[in-house]
């Protein structure tokens, strides 16, 4: 059952000060589920209290100390991940084999960095007169505010939480309002698993009013966002006014790039079931589909037909394989996109509307004959639209995938080792994937360059950013 969810400060679930409340509703039915807890500035006064405190008891654990907490809360997620999921797919929407899925990756992430918790090594450099010591220590930036999605509510909260503590800083999350209850129990498998009140705070409200409290008040050492450019790059400009370190994780508009001499069968097959993961509402999804004139034709007809393919449904019901659009908003831009597409020339080859009165149900959409003045070619569609474009030359991909302000995730598909090679080097983004759908994976660099952000959510170049380095000269007397 979907229970109504808290904030949790100072390790206690609580109402809001004011008693305040958000509806929160599935996409599916369009009904409401429960509420959620609308924290107010005395909530956040509370938080931040609460993070100040928790910082100065978790930083004094020891690293070996922290990595056992981390490990029990991964084990506690394995342990309740089918209740998890099904509250996922209640407030999300996904089908409740990709909630599964992410929560089990979830769980990895938390494993991932409890190890990397006992590896945060300093060095010491070799000193130019005898008797010296030059080290180079590793010490938590403090406390941090941390800024997650709708749309991944386990996956990029986790990313965040679990750098933080596994470096020794406390947490104030900001979770999103849409899908509380999912996050709310990554949080309370921490909470179970030991963690010392005040290590982490989950906090849900008006995004611009906790963003713009947290940021700036002194007790926030450290931010990190997830969402679009255009919010974004807000934050970030509050962040660099205060002095604050900043990951930033922002939009994508990814090109997926076919040669002529790739296996179009698999590239078809790989690039459609991604793009249609989570109703194609994933910042790394293949967006723009470049590809090669003489194969243009076979992968597009290949990629309609995995996309007519899709069992579009309630996430709730096993034969689902793409679920409801988020939220209404969603479903309006879909419908702006496509029209404004269709207006300037655009083919609908498949898909292209609304499924029913009830949800917010959208069809696999596959438009073609695109040009570069149509609304969907310059921004984030955040949905499950393809777009395919031929192209003659290497440079001329190349120019049209580095056309965008948007840098986040590119993939590309060919037999060729030299093409391969080649394409990688040419195309401006944090993430590349060859052949295969290859990224976010706890252990890899999460993230992107341009206006797509900056920073890493993985690999061990996250754990940098929760990081002060700190250098200690000393001379025997």
């Amino acid at each position: 059952m979907y229970a109504n969810v808290s904030l949790f400060i100072d390790g206690a679930w609580t109402a809001a000060v004011s008693g305040r409340t958000l509806t929160v509703m599935n996409p599916a039915t369009g009904e409401p589920l429960g509420t959620v807890a609308h924290a107010e500035i005395p909530d956040l006064d509370r938080a931040l209290a609460a993070a100040e405190k928790g910082f100065a008891v978790w930083k004094k654990v020891s690293a070996y100390e922290r990595s056992k907490v981390m490990r029990k809360a991964a084990g506690l997620i394995r342990e309740r991940v089918d209740m998890i999921a099904d509250l996922m797919t209640q407030e999300q929407g996904k089908p409740l084999v990709e909630a599964k899925g992410e929560l089990m990756a979830g769980a990895d992430v938390i494993e991932w960095f409890a190890e990397e918790a006992r590896r945060a090594y300093g060095r010491v450099i070799p000193a130019r007169a005898e008797g010296v010591y030059q080290l180079v220590i590793k010490e938590p930036v403090g406390p941090v505010a941390a800024f997650t999605p709708w749309n991944f509510p386990i996956n990029q909260a986790v990313r965040k939480i679990s750098a933080a503590l596994a470096a020794g800083c406390s947490v104030i999350l900001k979770g999103p309002e849409e899908t509380p209850a999912s996050c709310a129990e990554l949080v309370r498998a921490y909470a179970d698993a030991g963690l010392p009140a005040g290590a982490v705070q989950l906090v849900y409200g008006v995004p611009a009013e906790i963003s713009g409290y947290l940021i700036p008040h002194p007790v926030i050492k450290k931010m990190s966002f997830t969402g679009s450019t255009a919010v974004g790059k807000q934050l970030a400009a509050l962040a660099g006014l205060h002095m604050k370190r900043a990951t930033m994780e922002l939009g994508g508009h990814a090109p997926a790039i076919v040669f002529d001499d790739a296996d179009i069968d698999v590239a078809s097959k790989i690039l459609a079931t991604n793009k249609f993961r989570n109703a194609g509402q994933v910042c790394v999804s293949p967006t723009r589909f470049l590809v090669q004139e003489s194969v243009y034709e076979n992968f597009v007809a290949k990629f309609v037909k995995v996309a007519e393919g899709v069992k579009v449904g309630n996430g709730l019901d096993p034969a689902s394989t793409m679920g409801p659009l988020a939220n209404p908003r969603r479903v309006t831009a879909m419908e702006g996109f496509i029209a404004d597409a269709v207006q300037k020339g655009a083919t609908v080859k498949t898909g292209g509307k609304r499924i029913g009165n009830v949800g917010n149900f959208f069809e696999p959409t596959v438009l073609s004959d695109l040009t570069l003045d149509m609304r969907v070619m310059n921004e984030e569609p955040f949905g499950p639209l393809a777009l395919m474009v031929p192209f003659k030359s290497f440079d001329d991909v190349v120019a049209e995938a580095n056309r965008l302000p948007y840098g986040l995730a590119a993939y590309a598909y060919t037999r060729s080792a030299k093409t391969a090679n080649a394409i990688a080097a040419a195309v401006e983004s944090g993430m590349m994937s060859i052949n295969h759908h290859g990224l976010a994976l706890p252990e890899v660099p999460f993230g992107g360059i341009k206006d797509s952000g900056y920073g890493s959510e993985g690999g061990l170049e996250a754990m940098e950013a929760y990081l002060n380095t700190k250098f200690v000269t000393q001379a025997g007397l």
